[in-house]
């Protein structure tokens, strides 16, 4: 059974002559031992609710998962594992969640695929407690996560474990492949952690080291892990990368590039493997074919939810919507009254404040919203009165909070958002500052590449922050975060845009959005309707409303807090007979989507743009701006007032910059 993942494994890098084919030999045995002896799966149903969840967080060694789903009967045929690295295969260079059939997150970034282990983990541990009843165990599975040396290097992998641990998530394994080897050749000068020890001070239970490469070892190693309360454990796998290879085992050789034909050749004879390549005996088959098996767990669990939704319609219908990731059936009213809320309560407060308003709404309507903050809930205001906050007993067990303290810990709260949103039943939602979102930026992109719903708040988004200094205030992220695609970001500039870029948040099944909110109070902006805030930018003022009874003669785009001084400068302009339009553009990404008619109306081809943003002005110019008002340099320590007027954010510069272009 292993070597038929050996065999798999260099033939594929082989034929693609590209790929890691080191760890999938070096981890056969390991796989062996979880794959057929405690993993719940079942081929036929990748989507089964209450399947074990597997992480190969060394995604690198791709080819030991599209190996393990194809050999134990996934619809994964051997013609995909002869195109692997191949243009639209489903067997891409590393694994891609909702590319191949069994494969629950994408990795490759290495850390992040344990810390989704820990958010699904999470997932599972609170939706045990939400929804099992006496008699009715409907969420009982466990995670298991492969990982390397690379993803232990990795400071995520920190920020995580140490989570998993005060959270005491006893039902998630990690099972470390420690080889020793990495790209540049032997870690040991560069990585001499104590890893028994590592993981003991973050509260986990350590099994090993033990053999790697006999599969009774470390079946017993992962029977002693399911036995285990209270704890998440580490087993330690000794083993040596490359392993079958005559030349080339326990070197980098083995490591990330094609063994080569005359190397396979002996390895096949080393280790009796007389197949062709990409041929696989009968027999083989027929030890690794997990379709009998799991198509019976999946029907006695599908009995045991029967008898619980006969027991408990109620709970069993909410618990298929939130699984399905669908919205309750009242959501658009509880948006519309959000919104309508926000508009005619027409508050002067802080976007970060709004966007609390907006939450106790949202957080009283769905359960399902799973909030927190990496140590700055009083300064996000992601917490709401119905989100308490997430504590665990001394036995494990959760209290029923809503809303996770994780620490300073932004890169992992996002890979571990992202866990959650993969296991599905919440929809995650974390806070930090938006300088910050430099931390969990990859953790966003994967986000994005896996097309999954979470919402990142990030607060204090400009020079408006004040005090803190260039360290704390956000020039460049705004524009950085837009250029990631699939990602949404919003940037509202009242209570009102804030209800809708919130709405809109959770109404994107297939993207994750970051909310852009600021510290400072912003006045609340008189408009005549809300539909038209969905789409990302709309006309907030027309010069008639500042007593012009002529057309617009240019457009100021701004977004956030720096709407109110183009309306300032609107109303400057109007006195020397100038007209311009203003429009508010919270969400460029979402506008960028919208129809060409609808894009055209609110910015007319012939009107010369002028854009107004506090941060930098590079991504303005698509629009055909004829003048942006920005700032390409740093900010400085000072009351957000004073360095708004020192670096010219005034209705004055504003309404001068208009009346240049106009002169042309």
């Amino acid at each position: 059974m292993a070597n038929a993942i050996r065999a798999l494994a260099m033939d594929a890098v082989q034929q693609a002559n590209s790929g890691h084919p080191g760890a999938p030999m070096g981890m056969a045995e390991i796989a062996v031992a979880l794959w057929a002896g405690h993993l719940k799966h079942d081929p036929a149903a990748p989507h089964w609710a209450d399947r074990d969840r597997f992480v190969l967080s060394n995604g690198h060694g791709s080819m030991l998962i599209y190996a393990l789903l194809h050999l134990t009967g996934y619809d994964l045929p051997m013609s995909e594992l002869r195109s692997f690295r191949k243009l639209h295969s489903r067997t891409p260079g590393h694994p891609e969640v909702d590319v191949t059939p069994g494969v629950e997150t994408t990795t490759g970034p290495l850390g992040q695929g344990i810390t989704n282990a820990v958010g699904m983990a999470l997932a599972e541990k609170l939706l045990a407690k939400e929804f099992n009843r006496d008699g009715h165990t409907v969420v009982d599975h466990r995670t298991w996560a492969f990982l390397g040396d690379g993803c232990l290097m990795e400071g995520i992998s920190h920020e995580a474990c140490a989570l998993a641990g005060a959270w005491k998530l006893d039902k998630l394994t990690a099972i470390y492949d420690d080889n020793g080897i990495s790209i540049d050749g032997q870690v040991a000068p560069w990585y001499v952690d104590d890893v028994p020890g590592r993981f003991r001070a973050y509260g986990w239970h350590v099994v090993g080291p033990v053999d790697g490469h006999d599969a009774a070892a470390v079946d017993a190693a992962l029977a002693a892990a399911k036995a285990h309360r209270g704890q998440p454990t580490l087993v330690i796998c000794k083993t040596t990368i490359g392993k079958g290879s005559p030349n080339r085992a326990g070197s980098a050789k083995a490591h990330g590039e094609a063994l080569g034909a005359e190397e396979i050749k002996l390895t096949r004879e080393a280790i009796g493997w007389a197949h062709a390549p990409f041929e696989m005996p009968a027999e083989v088959y027929a030890m690794w074919d997990a379709k009998a098996t799991g198509a019976t767990a999946s029907a006695a669990w599908q009995a045991g939810f029967d008898a619980y939704r006969a027991a408990h319609p109620d709970l069993a219908a909410e618990f298929e919507r939130r699984m399905a990731g669908r919205l309750p059936a009242n959501f658009a009213q509880v948006a519309v009254d959000a919104a309508i809320a926000a508009h005619t309560a027409a508050a002067t407060v802080a976007t970060r404040k709004a966007s609390q308003i907006a939450l106790e709404a949202f957080t009283a309507a769905l359960p399902e919203l799973l909030g927190g903050s990496a140590d700055l809930t009083g300064s996000n205001l992601t917490n709401t009165s119905h989100t308490p906050a997430l504590r665990v007993d001394a036995d494990g067990t959760p209290n029923g909070g809503r809303h996770i303290n994780y620490g300073v810990r932004e890169f992992g709260m996002a890979a571990i958002m992202n866990g959650v949103a993969l296991h599905g039943g919440y929809i995650p939602y974390g806070g930090t500052f938006l300088t910050f979102s430099d931390y969990s930026r990859n953790a966003i992109r994967m986000a994005a590449l896996m097309k999954r719903r979470v919402v990142h708040v990030f607060t204090h988004d400009s020079i408006g922050l004040g005090e803190d200094g260039p360290t704390h205030q956000s020039v460049e992220h705004a524009a950085s975060l837009r250029l990631i695609p699939n990602l949404d970001v919003w940037r509202p500039a009242d209570t009102a845009e804030t209800a809708v870029a919130w709405t809109r948040a959770l109404l994107n099944e297939d993207r994750p959005t970051a909310l852009l909110l600021s510290r400072q109070n912003l006045p609340y902006l008189p408009k005549a309707g809300l539909d038209e805030i969905a789409k990302g930018a709309y006309v907030v003022a027309e010069p008639a409303e500042v007593g012009l009874k002529k057309k617009a003669q240019a457009v100021i785009v701004a977004t956030g807090s720096e709407v109110h001084v183009a309306l300032h400068a609107q109303a400057q302009l109007a006195k020397n007979g100038i007209a311009v339009r203003v429009v508010s553009m919270p969400s460029t990404t979402t506008f960028d989507r919208q129809a060409t008619a609808y894009k055209t109306a609110v910015l007319p081809a012939k009107l010369p743009r002028v854009a107004v943003e506090a941060g930098v002005t590079d991504g303005w110019w698509k629009y055909g701006c004829a003048a942006v008002v920005g700032i390409d340099r740093y900010g400085e320590s000072a009351p957000g007032n004073v360095l708004f007027e020192h670096f010219h954010f005034t209705a004055q510069n504003v309404a001068d910059t208009v009346r240049k272009v106009l002169k042309g």
